[in-house]
């Protein structure tokens, strides 16, 4: 993984929302965290190109974020902190087979790769299953698996753990520190990215603390009191 912000700043309707930032990311699991409205989710959507910077530059693995938006998602999977709200068609298998669509597999590879992603999330037994019909851990199990289908070398996730019960929110903690895959979570858990490599505090805009969890985590406790 490298992800790479040149001076990168991000606005809405005039309001610089990330101020100027630059920085490298190459660890493989990475937690961001801050106050509601630092800015946290506009950085990680800047990752995968949801957000375009106003100015500067953002590269994700040497693909620049504007020249090569499609690309760059490509490598980049994301799941917002409401997953329901990225399972589109009712049956879980018809929404993971959806998202290889666009790489043409014949039917039976899509199928094998569909049933493929099901097991290695344990949850083949939900294929048949609607959307509305699954536990809130559940529901996260079946955003990873409709994203990771897709293979992309960088998964963003928002707020993985936001209001599951502590079973659910147990399940999603074992699947995310499982994964391959490198990892960008941003989460008010922070007994979630406690052993991750490096963790980014924002505030106000700006990349306030950055570092080993432990240091970074108390300084956020200071600005949070």
């Amino acid at each position: 993984m490298d992800i790479r912000f040149e001076q990168a700043e991000a606005r809405f309707e005039g309001r610089t929302v990330v101020h100027p930032l630059t920085l490298s990311l190459r660890e493989r699991r990475i937690g961001v965290i801050g106050l509601n409205g630092s800015g946290k989710t506009t950085f990680a959507r800047m990752i995968n190109g949801l957000v375009l910077p106003a100015e500067g530059h953002v590269t994700v693995n040497g693909l620049d974020t504007v020249k090569d938006g499609d690309k760059v998602r490509g490598q980049t999977g994301f799941i917002f902190q409401n997953p329901q709200n990225q399972i589109i068609l009712p049956i879980l298998k018809e929404d993971i087979a959806l998202g290889l669509k666009s790489q043409k597999l014949s039917k039976p590879d899509t199928a094998a790769a569909v049933e493929a992603v099901l097991a290695r999330f344990g949850i083949a037994h939900l294929g048949e299953r609607r959307a509305h019909e699954l536990s809130g851990g559940e529901l996260q199990l079946a955003a990873l698996a409709s994203v990771l289908v897709t293979r992309p070398d960088i998964l963003i996730m928002d707020e993985p753990t936001n209001q599951l019960d502590l079973r659910n929110r147990d399940l999603v903690e074992r699947t995310i520190h499982r994964l391959d895959e490198n990892v960008v979570v941003i989460s008010h858990d922070l007994g979630l990215i406690a052993d991750f490599d490096r963790v980014l505090c924002f505030h106000e805009g700006r990349l306030a603390y950055d570092g080993a969890p432990a240091e970074v985590i108390a300084r956020y406790r200071e600005l949070a009191a």
